[in-house]
């Protein structure tokens, strides 16, 4: 009896496996007999049956006997320009109908396919000026009888591959392992198998990549994906139950400190907010470190929420790091937490790489000494050099754009800080049951009162003229507008539009409006003296790359016009559209597109024209992109899911979730006689590390 991942022998002793295959199995993370197996199909080819030629249709695969006619030529008449042309007619007994078989740098078949022969034919045929043809096909000489080859009748899994590796070799490699083990242990309980009608874990591996028929592996591909999902519920919902009744200290109550901002506000807190300040305030004040996402759409007010949070922190005493992702971004964050904490004599500080000489060094020496509360910047405040003398709390704003890493070495300077992560990014329902299922989630889904819907509006070459005059009567009105390009300086070298060229063609076209230029290579204090002049109006237009596309408040701004939009993915242009509907004013964004768009580009621009809702669209986005590109799991490796889809299992994702809480909660030890297999694989051969399961 062995467990899928306990085979820990390498590869290199399994037939056929040399340096070549060696380093290109290694190449796609597998080293051990466990890694293969756990290697998932990206399809598999069904020739379990007998598809004639006459009945199958354009682009579909013919799974038959063929007899060959004849040979023949076409294209050039001499030379390696012509190619071999094979005709052959159905002999299965199931069907008829004839093939043209193009050999398109295989003229060496006419040496080795016969006429006259049969032959076991498979390959995808299409219709082309009224001949039945395929180009990409597989012949194998028939049996002595006439009869089908041993290729025939089976269900054969397509692996992808890397380097020297064949589909061939890769079977043959799988088999094998499967072959040395007698047994697999069962990993989930006989009431879940029989609740759910899944398979034993042994049958479902093998019928998984040797499947005998397509309701086998159907079943096998279900049984795999929940126990997978299941382990993954289990373990990350055991942790945050400890976390949680560790934590557990009853109501917390706001601060005095707190209680007396909040009433100086010239509005009230939306009810999604005064929620999650009591959830936040809640691991505060509980024994384990805080660790919660606080996540809600552009312009929802996350920002108010953590500068709230931290009175309650400060209120006792200890000192807040609140960390940026751009100089831009934090020195907005200094300037507001500025205006709004001020009066409360809270004592504020602005670090970034920016600081130099001895401003720096009687910063850090007043940081050191606790002499300021709330210290704001980029990565700066995770440098060395940078010390605290009490920091019990952490803010990072758009979490996804810093490093594990990056996050860890600030947090490693306090006596483990709560950490309150921020996202304009919402998690789709779908990663949140999974990759962040350990992390506590705060969200923010109620609006502000008065904001009004941004109306976008596709726009094709042939509507730019119009979208000019819609956006200069927004100006007439007195309002503000951003044109955003994807380039700073193109230098002729494309089609693109670039915002060096856009910015002189935009003068050209409003002649009376003021507008500055902005992006990322001018010097930082003068894109702020530009924001500073766009925020009190003395400029019309900004002309910008995707500089602008987070942390930017401007009320009066009603116009984000997006060249090129095809080019940008979901989560930048929902972000980039954020930056107008600030307030009551209706506010337009124009994505600007290309006539020659990609189908995911297409997909893209629906979306945003269709929803204003940024959880919907990054639910879009997942399914679109797929969740390796959406959390950056592709390149950490983080999340590594064999067989289940997160874009395509919810409901199983759903049940496992349901099934993990009711064990957990009626035997969390896992002690009941059931249960013992649960136990076995958690001790022996677990599917998710505890690195694996957190986010």
């Amino acid at each position: 009896m062995e467990f899928l991942r306990n085979l820990q022998r390498p590869i290199t002793t399994l037939s056929g496996v040399g340096p070549a295959a060696k380093t290109s199995y290694a190449e796609m993370g597998i080293t051990t007999f466990s890694d293969l197996l756990l290697l998932s199909p990206r399809t598999w080819e069904d020739r379990s049956r007998v598809h004639p030629l006459g009945s199958t249709q354009d682009n579909q695969m013919a799974n038959t006997l063929v007899e060959v006619l004849s040979h023949s030529y076409f294209g050039m008449r001499t030379g390696k320009k012509r190619t071999l042309k094979i005709m052959v007619r159905d002999v299965s007994g199931q069907g008829d109908g004839r093939l043209s078989l193009l050999c398109f740098g295989r003229n060496f078949l006419e040496k080795t396919i016969q006429i006259g022969r049969i032959y076991y034919l498979y390959g995808t045929v299409s219709r082309h000026h009224g001949e039945l043809q395929c180009s990409q096909f597989e012949l194998y000489p028939a049996t002595e009888d006439g009869d089908f080859p041993r290729q025939f009748g089976k269900i054969l899994p397509i692996y992808p591959l890397r380097g020297s590796l064949s589909q061939r070799l890769i079977r043959k490699n799988i088999q094998e392992i499967l072959k040395s083990v007698n047994h697999f242990h069962d990993e989930l309980p006989e009431s879940l198998q029989e609740k759910y009608q899944l398979l034993s874990t042994d049958e479902a591996i093998r019928s998984y990549h040797f499947p005998p028929t397509i309701e086998l592996l159907n079943q096998a591909r279900k049984t795999l994906a929940f126990t997978e999902l299941f382990y993954l519920q289990l373990i990350v919902r055991r942790h945050k139950g400890l976390q949680q009744r560790l934590a557990s200290q009853g109501p917390s109550i706001p601060t005095k400190l707190e209680l007396h901002f909040m009433e100086q506000l010239p509005f009230s807190l939306t009810k999604d907010q005064m929620t999650s300040l009591k959830e936040i305030r809640e691991d505060l004040d509980g024994e384990l470190p805080m660790n919660r996402l606080l996540q809600g759409d552009v312009g929802s007010g996350k920002t108010l929420v953590a500068w709230i949070s931290a009175l309650h922190v400060l209120s006792h005493g200890a000192q807040v790091a609140f960390m940026a992702p751009t100089e831009l971004l934090a020195r907005q964050h200094a300037e507001s937490a500025a205006s709004l904490l001020g009066d409360l004599g809270i004592r504020l500080a602005f670090l970034t790489g920016s600081v130099k000489n001895k401003e720096r060094r009687l910063l850090l020496k007043a940081i050191a000494e606790g002499q300021v509360d709330i210290i704001i910047g980029t990565h700066a405040l995770f440098s060395a050099e940078v010390s605290f003398k009490n920091l019990a709390y952490v803010i990072i704003d758009e979490q996804h754009r810093f490093g594990v890493e990056q996050r860890l070495a600030l947090t490693q300077k306090g006596t483990v800080p709560d950490v309150l992560l921020m996202t304009a990014t919402p998690i789709p329902r779908t990663l949140s049951l999974t990759v962040f299922g350990n992390l506590n989630v705060s969200t923010l889904r109620t609006m502000p009162p008065g904001r009004k819907p941004v109306i976008t509006h596709l726009v094709n070459e042939q509507s730019r003229r119009r979208m000019y005059q819609a956006v200069g009567v927004e100006f007439k009105r007195g309002h503000q507008a951003y044109f955003v390009y994807p380039r700073i300086d193109d230098s002729g070298q494309s089609d693109l539009r670039d915002v060096i060229s856009m910015y002189d063609f935009l003068k050209q076209e409003y002649p009376d409006v003021p507008s500055e230029l902005i992006h990322s290579k001018l010097d930082e204090e003068e894109k702020v003296t530009i924001l500073k002049n766009y925020q009190a109006g003395k400029i019309g237009y900004l002309v910008s790359t995707s500089v602008v596309e987070v942390g930017i408040d401007i009320p009066n701004a009603t116009c984000m016009i997006i060249e090129h939009a095809e080019r940008f993915g979901l989560s930048a242009l929902h972000q980039l559209r954020g930056r107008v509907g600030r307030s009551e004013l209706q506010s337009y964004c124009f994505l600007v597109f290309s006539n020659e768009l990609t189908d995911e580009a297409k997909q893209r621009l629906k979306v945003m024209k269709e929803s204003n809702d940024g959880f919907y669209i990054a639910e879009q986005d997942l399914l679109i992109r797929g969740p390796g590109e959406l959390t950056g799991t592709k390149q950490s490796g983080y999340l590594k899911l064999a067989y289940a889809s997160l874009t395509d299992d919810l409901p199983l994702i759903e049940i496992a979730r349901e099934e993990a809480d009711l064990i957990l909660t009626t035997d969390p030890g896992l002690l009941a006689p059931p249960l013992a297999s649960i136990r076995e694989v958690l001790r022996h051969a677990p599917p998710f590390t505890a690195e694996g399961s957190e986010a």
